[in-house]
């Protein structure tokens, strides 16, 4: 089975920063996407950030047009965890935050992942 786990969410004010980290733990032999998305009250699913992995061309990178130049993705592959560092948030930031990965358990199975959400609450 294959778990992922977030943390880092919490309160901050507006204009300030936090890192989300998403771990998988599991039968893993690959990972190949890791996403970022946010669930507002009121607001449609918006995909915020991913990375593709890719085993000719490396790593490539996406963005939301409402976060880019504040929020950064990265991952981490020996830990199998994926990082939403967030600069310069706004209250329009708030939301539950969502990691899912593209999961592969074997060279010929591979099934989408989501973590249970993380709560991100920007003052103003």
């Amino acid at each position: 089975q294959v778990q992922l786990v977030e943390s880092g969410g919490g309160l901050v004010q507006a204009g300030g920063s936090l890192r989300l980290s998403c771990a998988a733990s599991g039968s893993i032999f690959s990972i190949n996407s890791m996403d970022w998305y946010r669930e507002a009250p009121g607001k449609q699913r918006e995909l915020v950030a991913s990375i593709r992995i890719g085993s000719s061309i490396g790593s490539s990178t996406n963005y939301a047009e409402s976060v880019k130049g504040r929020f950064t993705i990265a991952r981490d592959n020996a830990k199998n965890t994926v990082y939403l560092q967030m600069n310069s948030l706004k209250p329009e930031d708030t939301a539950v935050y969502y990691c899912e990965m593209y999961i592969l358990r074997t060279a010929l199975t591979g099934a989408w992942y989501s973590g249970q959400g993380i709560q991100v609450t920007v003052s103003s």
